[in-house]
């Protein structure tokens, strides 16, 4: 695993972009779709992802895995999986939980070329 970058599920993107951006002086990464935003840290390759989706389930790291699928039926027996893997833009995706219910998001890049 490594990490790709933090995830801040969030209500209001605009709002959210606009505070990161214009008051804490992140850059824009990225986009994908109406729903995510990537922003660097200044002066670092960290990057936080903003999203207005799942904004219930909280923030965590999102971690690159080489297959979900595959770490998902490795660690089916010893994790709490709360989202079965799916697809998504680049991949698939899950997420699990650790034992104090902190998210642990994971994502492969199967779909990139």
């Amino acid at each position: 695993m490594k990490l790709a970058f933090l995830c801040h599920p969030v209500t209001d993107l605009v709002k959210s972009l606009h505070y990161y951006r214009d008051t804490l002086g992140f850059e824009e990464a990225w986009r994908e779709g109406d729903h995510t935003i990537a922003l660097k840290l200044p002066g670092t390759d960290v990057q936080l992802m903003i999203e207005n989706d799942e904004a219930e389930l909280g923030p965590g790291g999102i971690f690159i895995v080489d297959s979900v699928d595959d770490y998902v039926e490795q660690y089916q027996d010893k994790l709490h999986f709360i989202k079965a893997p799916c697809d998504i833009p680049p991949g698939r995706y899950a997420i699990f939980q650790d034992e104090n219910e902190n998210l642990i998001r994971i994502i492969d890049l199967s779909r990139e070329g």
